[in-house]
C-alpha cells in the first residue's frame, strides 16, 4: 500500500536511554507552558551546548527515533524563534547542531515541515483503532488547546484517508495502452472514492478550529525565513553554514505530497510561472522518498492520453478531477477565512505574522485561485 503516512505509528518517546535527549523531550512537552510564561529563550539559553546532543541515535541509524527529534527540536526551534516579543535572528548552537544534523540525515531543511508538524507528530488514542478524527492526538504542540489540535489531526487523517487514492494512482501510472479500459476505470474509482473521503474530512476543519484563534495563535509559529518581513535578514544558524543568514520556506500544506502526486498521476499540469516554480520548490521540503514517488509517476504516468482516447472513461476521469477541485477550492475559502479576512480583525493577543503571504510565504489567495482553475480546466 503507498501511503505518505510513516508504515508504522510514530514513535512518542525515545528507546535510547540518553540524557540529551531526556532534555529535548521534557522541553518539547513543557512548550506550551514555556510559551505561556515567556520562558522558552531564558530555558534555552541556560543550555550548554551538547545538552542535545543527537549523536547516539544517528550512530544507530535509528530513523523512526531520528524523526522523533527532528519533530521535537523543529518545535523547539520554531517557539524559540517566533515566541518572544520580537523575532530571533539568532538560534543557539545547542538548538543549531543537532537541527542541521537531523536534516542532513532526513534530506530536508532545517526548519519546521509539514513532515515533522503532521507526518510524524500523531499517535493513536487507542492502539487498536483506526486512524481517525476521534482517535488521533498530537505528540508536539506549541499552545496546545483544541484548535491547534484539530488543525493538525485533520490533516493526518487526510494523509490517511488519502492513502487508496494514493495507491491507485501509483498503479494507475504504470499502466499503459496493452492494460484493459476495466483496469483503468477500477483505479480511478479508487481514486474517486478515497478524495470524497478526504474532502468529507476537510469540511470539518471549521468544527473545532475557529479562524480568530488560529490566525492568532496557531499561525504565527509556523513561519519561517525566506520571504518573511519579520526575518527579512534570514536566521543565523549559530556555528552553521559559515554563520551566514539561511532563508527557508515556513510549514505549509503545500509541502504535503498528495496533490502534486495525483497531479503526475493524472496528468495536470500548471502553467509555468512563480507560483508553478514555488510549488516545485515545495518538494525540497518533503522526505526524498516522497519527492521521488512524485517524480516517478509524472515521468511514468500515460494515464491521461490513454484515457483521453477511450470515451467511457472520461467520466469518472472528470470526477476525480472534480474531487481536487472540491479540495482546492475548499482551500481557497480556508485562507479567505482564516487568513485573509482575519488579517483585517485589529488584536492585541498575538499576531498572525505577514497579512500578505502564506506561512510558506506565498502570495496565497492567487497561488491558489490558480491551482482552483487549472484543475477545473484540464477536464476532458
Amino acid at each position: 500500500m503507498h501511503t505518505f503516512l510513516p508504515e508504522i505509528d510514530p514513535l512518542t518517546s525515545y528507546k535510547t536511554r540518553s540524557t540529551s535527549l531526556e532534555n529535548i523531550s521534557n522541553i518539547a512537552s513543557h512548550l506550551p507552558k514555556l510559551l505561556l510564561t515567556s520562558k522558552v529563550q531564558k530555558t534555552i539559553l541556560k543550555l550548554n551546548k551538547k545538552d542535545f546532543s543527537i549523536d547516539k541515535i544517528l550512530e544507530k541509524d535509528s530513523l523512526h527515533e531520528i524523526n522523533l527529534a527532528m519533530s521535537h527540536i523543529s518545535f523547539i526551534a520554531h517557539a524559540f524563534m517566533w515566541g518572544g516579543k520580537k523575532p530571533e535572528p539568532i538560534l543557539p548552537e545547542v538548538i543549531s547542531e543537532p537541527w542541521v544534523k537531523l536534516s542532513q540525515y532526513l534530506g530536508r531543511p532545517p526548519i519546521l515541515s509539514y513532515a515533522s508538524y503532521c507526518l510524524d507528530n500523531w499517535y493513536r488514542i487507542d492502539n487498536s483503532e483506526p486512524i481517525s478524527l476521534d482517535n488521533v492526538a498530537l505528540i508536539n504542540n506549541f499552545l496546545g488547546g483544541v484548535d491547534e489540535d484539530w488543525f493538525v489531526t485533520i490533516h493526518v487523517c487526510i494523509e490517511d484517508a488519502a492513502s487508496d487514492a494514493i495507491d491507485a494512482a501509483y498503479k494507475l501510472a504504470h499502466l499503459d495502452s496493452e492494460n484493459s479500459i476495466s483496469e483503468f476505470s477500477k483505479h480511478l474509482k479508487r481514486i474517486k472514492k478515497s478524495l470524497v473521503k478526504v474532502n468529507n474530512i476537510f469540511s470539518k476543519m471549521p468544527e473545532k478550529c475557529d479562524p480568530y484563534v488560529y490566525y492568532h495563535r496557531v499561525r504565527p509559529y509556523i513561519f519561517g525565513t525566506k520571504d518573511n518581513p519579520d526575518l527579512k535578514n534570514g536566521l543565523i544558524y549559530e556555528n552553521q553554514f559559515n554563520n551566514e543568514p539561511q532563508f527557508f520556506r515556513g510549514e505549509t500544506g503545500a509541502q504535503s505530497s498528495i496533490i502534486p502526486f495525483l497531479d503526475g498521476a493524472l496528468g495536470i499540469y500548471h502553467t509555468n510561472d512563480n507560483l508553478r516554480h514555488y510549488l516545485n520548490e515545495m518538494r525540497d521540503y518533503m522526505p526524498p522518498h516522497h519527492r521521488g514517488m512524485i517524480e516517478k509517476v509524472e515521468k511514468k504516468s500515460k494515464a491521461k492520453d490513454i484515457i483521453h482516447k477511450s470515451e467511457c472513461l472520461t467520466e469518472i476521469y472528470n470526477q476525480c478531477l472534480e474531487e481536487i477541485r472540491k479540495f482546492r477550492a475548499q482551500h481557497l475559502e480556508y485562507a479567505a477565512t482564516y487568513i485573509h479576512k482575519q488579517a483585517q480583525v485589529t488584536s492585541d493577543i498575538g499576531s498572525g505574522g505577514s497579512t500578505v503571504r502564506g506561512t510558506g510565504g506565498t502570495p496565497f489567495m492567487k497561488y491558489l485561485k490558480k491551482h482552483r482553475d487549472e484543475t477545473q480546466d484540464q477536464k476532458i
